[in-house]
């Protein structure tokens, strides 16, 4: 009589060393970096909506809301680098969607790999699109007058504090993306959620002219906070080193949530 033995599909492992799963991570990484060589449609979402937002809210709305369009600049310009920083990590989560419904995590599933080594590499590896996306804001900006009290230094601090935010924050499109069934369902929540957070954060105009109960939300807003620490970084002001200090404290809080919901629904989904 032979016994007959039924063989279980192979997991992602969690038991992988650290430093192998680093090294896993950025193999992924350069994954998504070199995909968008042959997509570079990736980069369109992520160029066009700041050019045409930019020059929108400057020749139309700047002169309503500041008075003059050169002013209105030096207010909006961070504001839209911190938009386009949150509708960026969107890509993460529809990569991620996209890879689960076309069977990728199936072959990472035959490999030894850490369980979130897939998920950071995707998040790593779209920091390339964060770059390009605060270089293209901060050139059209200097091409309409922008120009920022606090200098390259103050531009290149305020660059360095959302790519930080962006690699935190880029956890909360990547459980939308595990979780959901489609890749559109990730976009709607880029417009339901996103959109709304960026313009009651004090984005486009501020908050000031906004009713009390919005105001006391965006006094303990992430979004806000954020937005209030790279203007003072880039133009100066009041607050400036405790409004970074609290964007930091959330992207600790936002990854360290995000990051462990966002491997359980993997575990789940795989």
């Amino acid at each position: 009589m032979t016994a007959t033995t039924t063989a279980l599909p192979p997991q992602l492992s969690s038991r992988v060393g650290f430093f192998q799963g680093i090294s896993q991570m950025f193999t992924l990484a350069w994954r998504s970096t070199v995909s968008v060589k042959h997509e570079p449609k990736q980069l369109a979402d992520i160029s066009f909506q700041p050019i045409i937002f930019t020059l929108l809210f400057t020749f139309v709305f700047g002169g309503a809301i500041s008075g003059d369009r050169h002013a209105y600049l030096q207010f909006m310009i961070p504001g839209m680098l911190v938009m386009s920083m949150l509708f960026a990590t969107i890509n993460v989560g529809i990569g991620l969607n996209t890879d689960l419904s076309q069977g990728v995590f199936d072959r990472f599933r035959s490999l030894p790999i850490a369980r979130w080594a897939p998920l950071a590499g995707r998040i790593i590896g779209d920091q390339f699109k964060q770059v390009w996306s605060v270089l293209l804001v901060v050139g059209v900006g200097l091409l309409l007058g922008f120009r920022p009290e606090k200098g390259f230094l103050g531009v290149l601090a305020a660059g360095l504090l959302l790519l930080v935010f962006a690699i935190a924050f880029s956890w909360v499109p990547t459980l939308v993306g595990v979780a959901a069934d489609q890749a559109e369902k990730v976009q709607v929540f880029a417009f339901a959620v996103i959109l709304p957070l960026n313009f009651v954060s004090g984005v486009f105009a501020p908050v000031e002219s906004m009713p009390s109960w919005l105001q006391a939300f965006a006094e303990v807003s992430p979004v806000a906070i954020l937005l209030k620490a790279c203007r003072g970084l880039m133009n100066g002001g009041v607050g400036v080193t405790s409004a970074v200090i609290w964007s930091l404290v959330w992207a600790a809080v936002i990854a360290i949530v995000f990051g462990a919901l966002s491997v359980r629904a993997l575990k789940k989904r795989i």
